[in-house]
């Protein structure tokens, strides 16, 4: 997660920057820097690696700037180099950009032939020329950073400066955090509040397609049509110790919320954005002769284990088995036949899963660990490790781990079936893309949560919940049902749709409202067979998909709109939906929604 810090300030902001971008390190990064006006021209200070080597290049070129941008950067488009290191700037614009601008080929191809050089790898500085080319053709500013932000497709959070005017920042939103803290006589921006506690605890939040421009002595905020908007101003609970809630009333909230920005950061971990390809870490065993694939994990993760499976499978042609950790050890499944073991964990420290890989690891197999946290116990134990860039999450409830987990799984996927000769170089850019745009369309969900909140009203008075789902929509469902009981303790259960005649319809009558997951893929109207079983018994029907009401062909109670995406990213899409509808509900019953009752984050016994 890719760290934003601008200051309008009264003296030289460099020392301040450095400190408020110490205060986001825990997100993770591999180059900083700062720019900030000299005199009235931008001048720029980068290095590659951790902060310190930063603050070595300012003891020898100092910056005396008193308005400046600052970056930590997690490498999504180009190595993780000097040269690709924020801020990008030419002679008249600065910019720091955390997420990814989708359509960066396309601006790149249409502006160097008018003479824009440029001078990185990065999709960042895409924006730097668009800026400039709208200046150009004698755009204000203000118009000019309107309109490039019209010309961006993604998600993305933007810091901007401009030469020769220091009382002046620009900041934007699209999917990705960023807050505007009020002092006096200064002005501040941030990607997390915990960046600018030690300059003011009075913070505005910016909503999603909001830009706005800073000045010393305030700032004015436009919404995505560029009408004049206010935002609220919250007395901010951040410290430089702890991780803040920013304007959320839950964690669980928040880090719904963070999930276009960190999926943006673990994708950038495992593929070529620039190239539209996989760029797998070695895992010590070659990927083309991996017989099968054995993963474990527990509770949510091993939804996430169970979407890989029909992943793997489809997308590498070799066979998966997967159990749930408490089981498999007991199972004693045949191992060490030069197949690799997929442990899936948040913490590290989930006992169940680190018992089972011990026991895979004493049986000759090749560890692979998914986590959070690369310090944990099954990261150091396993062979290879292959880590989520989610960040802290403090909610008991996992919801930004799942998606990243899932990210995660798809790169792996796409890997094997790329080493395997499964899929053509055509289909893994085609694979990558839909992947690259994920975070846009996570975005695009999470700026229609008024819906959630109603239908999260009914569902509150249910005793008993439904989910159904195919293909890799069916662990969404169990996903969706075991997020509600979690958190709501309202009794719900996943089902594969197919399997609803087989005893689940039984439970079905107008008291019962029944969640059905339904993309448009190949297995669409087959689960709208399934959906028309329940609707003619009476069943509350609550539709999840990209598909018209219209062509279900029976009355739903609600109806929640996906975007249209891949069939293949489809579950990274619908995990948002079914985290929404639990978490209102949970709300509106008034439940401890950030730690449930009888749970605990890492379960670290047996």
């Amino acid at each position: 997660m890719c760290g934003i810090v601008g200051i309008i300030g009264e003296k030289g902001v460099a020392p301040d920057i450095i400190d408020a971008l110490r205060r986001l390190e825990y997100r993770g990064y591999d180059s900083a820097g700062i720019a900030t006006i000299e005199n009235g021209h931008l001048e720029r200070r980068r290095a590659e690696g951790k902060l310190r080597n930063l603050e070595s290049r300012l003891l020898s070129e100092p910056l005396q700037g008193r308005t400046g941008i600052g970056h930590t950067r997690w490498a999504t488009h180009g190595r993780p180099i000097e040269r690709n290191a924020h801020p990008h700037m030419n002679g008249r614009v600065s910019v720091v950009h955390n997420g990814i601008i989708e359509n960066f080929r396309e601006l790149k191809a249409a502006l160097e032939p008018k003479g824009y050089v440029f001078e990185s790898d990065t999709d960042t500085e895409a924006i730097v020329h668009v800026i400039t080319e709208e200046l150009d053709q004698g755009a204000t500013l203000e118009q000019a950073v309107k309109n490039a932000l019209s010309r961006l497709h993604g998600a993305f959070a933007l810091a901007i400066i401009f030469a020769g005017h220091d009382e002046l920042m620009f900041a934007a939103r699209q999917g990705s955090p960023l807050a505007i803290g009020h002092g006096t006589g200064e002005m501040y921006l941030g990607s997390d509040a915990i960046a600018l506690a030690p300059f003011t605890n009075a913070i505005t939040y910016l909503e999603d397609g909001d830009w706005a421009v800073l000045r010393r002595d305030g700032m004015q905020i436009y919404d995505r049509a560029g009408a004049r908007v206010e935002r609220p101003l919250v007395k901010s609970g951040a410290s430089s110790l702890l991780v803040d809630k920013g304007n959320h009333r839950h964690f669980m909230a928040k880090e719904i919320y963070e999930q276009p920005e960190v999926i943006s950061d673990t994708l950038a971990n495992y593929i070529d954005m620039t190239t539209g390809t996989v760029n797998f870490p070695d895992l010590g065993i070659d990927l083309a002769k991996v017989p099968w694939v054995t993963l474990s994990a527990c509770g949510t993760a091993y939804y996430a284990g169970l979407v890989a499976k029909y992943w793997i499978e489809r997308y590498a042609c070799v066979p998966v088995e997967i159990d749930i950790a408490s089981e498999m050890r007991y199972r004693e499944p045949p191992l060490g036949s030069g197949g690799i073991s997929v442990f899936v964990s948040q913490s590290g420290e989930t006992a169940d899963t680190l018992a089972t890989l011990r026991h895979a690891k004493a049986e000759g197999e090749r560890v692979v660990s998914i986590v959070n946290v690369r310090t944990s116990t099954i990261a150091r134990e396993s062979d290879a490790l292959l880590p989520t860039l989610a960040g802290p999450e403090i909610g008991v409830a996992s919801t930004k781990a799942f998606t990243c987990q899932l990210a995660v799984l798809a790169c792996l996927a796409i890997a094997l079936g790329k080493a395997r000769g499964v899929i053509t170089a055509e289909a893994e850019r085609d694979l990558v893309q839909a992947l690259i745009e994920v975070p846009r369309h996570m975005s695009t969900i999470l700026g229609n949560e008024k819906q959630f909140k109603a239908i999260a009203h009914d569902l509150s008075k249910a005793r008993d919940v439904l989910y159904l789902g195919r293909g890799t929509s069916y662990p969404l469902a169990l996903e969706g049902a075991l997020k509600l009981k979690e958190i709501s303790y309202i009794h719900a259960e996943g089902y594969a749709a197919g399997e609803l005649k087989h005893g689940p319809i039984a439970l079905i009558d107008e008291n019962v409202p029944v969640i059905v997951v339904a993309p448009q893929d190949d297995l669409f109207d087959k689960t709208v067979s399934n959906l028309q079983e329940v609707a003619a018994r009476g069943g509350q029907v609550i539709l999840v998909s990209d598909a018209a009401p219209e062509k279900v062909g029976c009355k739903l109670a609600a109806h929640i709109a996906l975007p249209v995406v891949s069939s293949f990213t489809n579950p990274l899409i619908c995990a948002v939906p079914v985290q929404l509808l639990a978490y209102h509900t949970a709300v509106v019953m008034g439940t401890d929604v950030d730690q449930p009752r009888n749970l605990a984050k890492s379960v670290t016994v047996e």
